[in-house]
């Protein structure tokens, strides 16, 4: 059996606003019918009850999915936060794949913030500190923390 990586995928929560239920071409048939009086939403092309906290999945190729709050959890991870210092190293040892391997280079990364020391505040006192989030971040990719 082989075993197959997930790409990154956007992802929406359906928060029940006009604005998403324009965005993703959303119809309301609980209004169409006299004697039904919640709503019961549709999303165009999905034969699926949207509900609010529902995910709206759209995939590199703009096609939607729709999953429950709960399966969402099951399958998806948010990308780390990190900070900017620290995404330019993880670019800068990216260019470095092609001299060294991916393992080894995270490896290097890391040690190098525990043998040649760190000071306080310093991108290596972030790594060893938040060694868990570099990794993934390193491996899954991550979003930029914003300037405050």
């Amino acid at each position: 059996m082989k075993v197959y990586l997930k790409q990154p995928i956007e992802a929406e929560q359906f928060d029940g606003s006009s604005d998403l239920f324009m965005k993703y071409d959303m119809i309301d048939i609980g209004t169409m019918c006299e004697e039904r009086h919640s709503p019961e939403i549709y999303m165009s092309g999905i034969n699926k009850k949207v509900s609010v906290g529902d995910w709206i999945i759209t995939d590199n190729f703009n096609h939607h999915t729709l999953m429950t709050d709960k399966e969402f959890q099951q399958q998806y991870a948010e990308l780390p936060v990190i900070p900017k210092n620290v995404a330019g190293y993880i670019v800068t040892g990216h260019g470095l794949n092609d001299l060294i391997s991916i393992g080894g280079e995270i490896y290097r990364a890391m040690i190098q913030a525990v043998v040649y020391g760190y000071q306080k505040g310093d991108i290596g006192d972030w790594i060893i500190n938040h060694s868990d989030m570099f990794a993934r971040a390193w491996l899954d990719g991550y979003t930029v923390k914003a300037d405050k």
